[in-house]
C-alpha cells in the first residue's frame, strides 16, 4: 500500500463515500492482496472506480470528461507526438488560446502535467478520464506511432526539468532513487501543489512526538491540513532536502536551500529552511510567486490620497525612503512594487539583497554572500562606482551599511531600504542607535512608512454586519462613528475555505520629514515627541488607516485590532 492509497482513503472517508470501517478493511486487504485500494474498493462493490475518480477530480479542481464519442481535431493531436502521449498515458483533447488541455486518468499525477509543460514547451492543463477510455483513445488516435522510452528520457533529462519534486532531474542524477521512491516524490509534489492552490505563503513541516504536522500559512494565519503518517516523516524531509540541494546526511545543524519549480504554468521559488528539533528536522518552505512582483500601488492597499503622497515620494531624485514593520508585514513586496513602478530605461537601479527573492527584468540585483566577504557594506561600496540613480538595500542592519546608505542619499542617489521597528517615527531613533549621527539622519531621510497586512473580506460571501459591543469598547472615543455604520464581514464559503477572508492588503503610516521634523531630529528628541509632532502635521496611524479601510468595506474591525494592538493613539 502506497502513500497515495492512504491519501485516497482519507479523501473518500472525508466526503462520506466510505466509512471508517470500510477504509480500514480496504487498507488491510490492499496490503494482504498487494492491490491498490481503488481496486479493492471497486472489487468489493463498496464504491465504483468512476465515483472514486469523480471524487478525486473534484478535490483537485479538475473536470471529469468521457472520451467515448469525443471527436478530437487532428490539429490538437498533432501538438503531442505519439511517443509522448503513450509514455505519459495522456490524450490531448482541445486547445484554447495558449493552453493545451489533456486527459489523464490519475488526478494525483501532478508531475505528468509539469513534465508535459517542459517537453511540449506550452501551458498544459488537465482533465480526468477513465484509464480504459484513455487506452482506447491512444490505440485509436496513435495506432501507427511508437517511440523509445530511452530516447524520451534522454530528451527530458537534457536540461533541468522544473517539476514539483523535480523528479526527472533527481532520477537522472541519483543512482539510489528507485521506483519505490515514487510515492514519496508524488506526495511531496501534492503538498506543494495544494499549498499553491490554497494561496499559501509558507509550508511548515513539523515533526511532533506522535505526528508529523503539515501547516499552510494562508493570508498570514497558519492552518493545519491533513498530515502524512508519522512513519513517512524521514522520507518526506529527505525528499525536500534533496530538492533544495541540502545535505541529507547532516541533521544536526540548520540548513538553507532553494527549489525552483513550475506549478500550473506559474514559475515559483521555494526558499527552504531546516532546523533540528526534538523529534526531527523542522522544515519551512516559503513560496515566492514571481507574479506578485507585478502588483501596482493600488493593489498594495493604498487609498487615493496616500497613493498620491507615495508616488510623489518615490519620484524624488535623492534621499532615503524607509519601510518599517515586523517580519511578514509585506515590506519586501512594497519595495519591489516601488521598483516596478519606477523601473524605466533612463534609470539605473541596483539592489543589494540577502537573498535575492525575485528576479526583476531591467534591474541589477546583487546577492549578499557573507561567506566570501560580500556583505551589504562591501556591495554598497562597489555599486556606488556603478553610477546608479536608485539603490535598494534589503535591510539596514549595522552602522557601516547605514552610513554608506546615508552618504549615497546625500550624493544624489534615491535609496530604498527597510528597518524592523513598530512604527514610523521609531525608525529615526533606531538609525541613531545604530550609530548614524542625528544631523545625517535629519539631512538624508525624506520619509518613513510603517506598514502591516490585514486580511481582506471575501467578496463571494461578503455580508453587512454591525460592530459588536467588544469592538465598540475597543474603539474608545471613535465608537460613536461606528455605532450605526454599515460594516461588512465574510460569512464563510468554499472560496475562502470558510474563513470569511481572501487575500491581504496593507495598512500604512506615512511619516513625512519636513524642516520642522528635521530640526527635532537634529536636537535628538524622543520617539514619542516625534510621533506627537507627526500627528500634529497630519500623519495617520496604522489603526486610523485600518479603520478607513473598515469603513470602505475591505476589511473588518477584528483584523485591524489584531494587527494594531500596539497602536495606542
Amino acid at each position: 500500500m502506497t502513500a497515495n492509497d492512504e491519501y485516497i482513503l482519507e479523501i473518500l472517508e472525508s466526503v462520506g463515500l466510505i466509512s471508517r470501517e470500510q477504509a480500514s478493511d480496504a487498507r488491510t486487504n490492499s496490503q494482504k492482496e498487494d492491490k491498490s485500494v481503488v481496486d479493492v474498493l471497486s472489487q468489493q462493490g463498496v464504491v465504483s472506480k468512476t465515483d472514486i475518480l469523480k471524487t478525486l477530480a473534484s478535490q483537485f479542481g479538475m473536470e471529469m470528461i468521457t472520451l467515448t464519442g469525443l471527436d478530437i481535431p487532428q490539429e490538437v493531436l498533432d501538438l503531442v507526438p505519439g511517443e509522448v502521449a503513450r509514455r505519459y498515458k495522456i490524450v490531448p483533447v482541445f486547445k484554447n488560446e495558449s493552453v493545451l488541455t489533456v486527459a489523464l486518468s490519475d488526478p494525483l499525477d501532478v508531475e505528468t502535467l509539469d513534465s508535459l509543460r517542459y517537453v511540449l514547451k506550452c501551458n498544459v492543463e488537465g482533465v480526468v478520464a477513465p484509464a480504459d477510455e484513455i487506452e482506447t483513445a491512444l490505440n485509436h488516435y496513435y495506432a501507427h506511432t511508437g517511440g523509445s522510452v530511452e530516447s524520451m528520457l534522454e530528451e527530458i533529462t537534457e536540461g533541468t526539468v522544473a517539476l514539483p519534486g523535480d523528479a526527472m532531474k533527481v532520477l537522472s542524477a541519483e543512482s539510489d532513487v528507485t521506483e519505490a521512491d515514487a510515492p514519496i516524490i508524488k506526495l511531496v509534489s501534492l503538498i506543494i501543489l495544494e499549498a499553491f492552490r490554497s494561496r499559501a505563503s509558507d509550508i511548515h513541516l513539523e515533526p511532533l512526538a506522535k505526528k508529523f504536522r503539515v501547516r499552510y500559512r494562508i493570508d498570514g494565519v497558519l492552518h493545519e491540513v491533513d498530515s502524512p503518517p508519522k512513519r513517512l516523516q524521514s522520507a518526506i524531509i529527505s525528499r525536500v532536502k534533496i530538492m533544495a540541494n541540502m545535505s541529507i546526511a547532516e541533521k544536526r545543524v540548520p540548513q538553507d536551500g532553494r527549489i525552483q519549480i513550475n506549478v500550473m504554468g506559474r514559475d515559483l521559488d521555494l526558499r527552504v529552511s531546516s532546523i533540528p528539533s526534538n523529534h526531527g528536522e523542522s522544515i519551512v518552505m516559503r513560496i515566492l510567486d514571481k507574479q506578485s512582483l507585478m502588483l501596482g500601488l493600488p493593489q498594495l492597499g493604498f487609498l487615493s490620497d496616500d497613493q498620491q503622497t507615495f508616488e510623489r515620494l518615490i519620484g524624488l531624485s535623492d534621499g532615503i525612503l524607509l519601510v518599517t514593520g515586523p517580519t511578514g508585514s509585506g515590506k519586501t513586496t512594497t519595495l519591489y512594487a516601488c521598483l516596478n513602478y519606477i523601473n524605466r530605461p533612463d534609470r539605473k537601479i541596483i539592489t543589494v539583497e540577502d537573498p535575492v527573492e525575485y528576479q526583476m527584468s531591467g534591474i541589477n540585483q546583487v546577492h549578499v554572500r557573507t561567506d566570501i566577504g560580500l556583505t551589504f557594506a562591501a556591495a554598497l561600496r562597489s555599486i556606488l562606482r556603478q553610477a546608479p540613480n536608485i539603490i535598494m538595500i534589503g535591510e539596514i542592519r549595522d552602522m557601516e551599511t547605514a552610513e554608506i546608505a546615508v552618504n549615497a542619499s546625500l550624493t544624489g542617489h534615491l535609496v530604498f531600504s527597510t528597518l524592523h521597528t513598530n512604527d514610523a517615527p521609531s525608525a529615526v531613533i533606531r538609525l541613531i542607535d545604530i550609530g548614524v549621527k542625528p544631523f545625517l539622519v535629519a539631512s538624508s531621510t525624506r520619509a518613513i512608512m510603517a506598514q502591516r497586512l490585514v486580511r481582506k473580506i471575501c467578496e463571494k460571501c461578503k455580508d453587512e454586519a454591525k460592530p459588536s459591543e467588544t469592538e465598540l469598547r475597543m474603539l474608545g472615543p471613535l465608537a460613536g462613528q461606528f455605532e450605526q455604520a454599515n460594516l461588512f464581514r465574510g460569512k464563510g464559503c468554499t472560496d475562502c475555505n470558510f474563513t470569511g477572508y481572501r487575500g491581504r492588503l496593507g495598512i500604512f503610516e506615512i511619516f513625512l520629514v519636513n524642516d520642522e521634523v528635521r530640526h527635532m531630529i537634529f536636537e535628538s528628541v524622543s520617539a514619542s515627541e516625534l510621533r506627537t509632532k507627526a500627528r500634529q502635521l497630519g500623519m495617520r496611524t496604522l489603526r486610523e488607516d485600518g479603520l478607513r479601510k473598515v469603513i470602505a468595506g475591505v476589511t473588518t474591525l477584528d483584523e485591524v485590532f489584531r494587527v494594531t494592538m500596539g497602536d495606542v493613539d
